[in-house]
């Protein structure tokens, strides 16, 4: 029982290392689900903790918390991770004709991304951040000529905040800036919302929030898919511990 107990151990130590990778991979704009994923590590890491404590000392209350506990972490993964494929199912980038880069609209992605989104608390907080991460004031820096920025494959969110929509028909000066005293060419009212200004930019824009949305749905869809080999491996070492336990009791019955 001791051996399996272990795996589970080692288990919660992969999802905590997964946690931090995760965290050192993304700013503070866009950790949503690293404190989750390192909960979770923790989590399983204290239920093997009292698993380990059962099977040593053959307490069978504490060895049935693990058990019980162990269940529902596992059915808590299980609806976590269809939710997230589910969440995850809409919404994909349109290809714009002389860009390397795909244009993002939130109308596109699940009604969770659009509620998320469209909270103005929620919103708020985000574009704050989105604010202080300089990305966006941090283009005309990695791209110094016009070429370059043309040729550039922008992430989601330097796509849709950092930029008004190709549609505008703003002619690009550089990087960081477009002539705006040409009418737009398009009604799309985040044409009117982008500023050349370094705190305005587009992040008032629908395009951002499909930006982030975007981002965000890659996020959970790396973690769903995690979660659904960390549901697998769990849950036969889960049953398999389940089998040696009931054969050990068996045997010592037997006696």
């Amino acid at each position: 029982m001791l051996i399996y107990i272990s795996n589970v151990q080692l288990l919660a130590i992969t999802i905590i290392i997964f946690g931090v990778w995760m965290s050192t991979h993304h700013d503070n704009c866009r950790r949503s689900l690293t404190l989750p994923v390192l909960g979770l590590g923790a989590l399983i890491f204290i239920i093997s903790i009292i698993g380990f404590l059962g099977a040593l000392k053959n307490n069978t209350i504490l060895l049935w918390i693990y058990l019980i506990m162990l269940c529902l972490v596992l059915v808590a993964i299980l609806v976590f991770t269809v939710l997230a494929f589910i969440i995850t199912n809409n919404g994909s980038g349109h290809s714009v004709a002389g860009l390397r880069y795909k244009e993002y609209q939130l109308k596109d992605y699940s009604s969770w991304f659009l509620n998320h989104l469209n909270n103005p608390e929620n919103w708020k907080r985000l574009k704050s951040c989105l604010v202080k991460s300089e990305d966006c004031n941090n283009l005309s820096k990695k791209y110094k000529t016009l070429k370059q920025f043309k040729s550039a494959k922008l992430t989601p969110i330097e796509a849709g905040c950092c930029r008004p929509p190709f549609e505008c028909g703003y002619p690009v000066v550089n990087a960081s800036y477009y002539d705006l005293s040409f009418h737009p060419t398009s009604s799309n009212k985040d044409c009117k919302l982008y500023k050349n200004s370094r705190a305005v930019k587009c992040y008032n824009c629908d395009s951002c929030k499909a930006g982030v949305a975007q981002y965000m749905k890659i996020e959970w869809r790396v973690v769903a898919i995690f979660n659904l080999i960390l549901f697998v491996v769990l849950s036969i070492v889960y049953f398999v511990g389940c089998c040696a336990r009931r054969n050990a009791v068996r045997s010592r019955s037997k006696i």
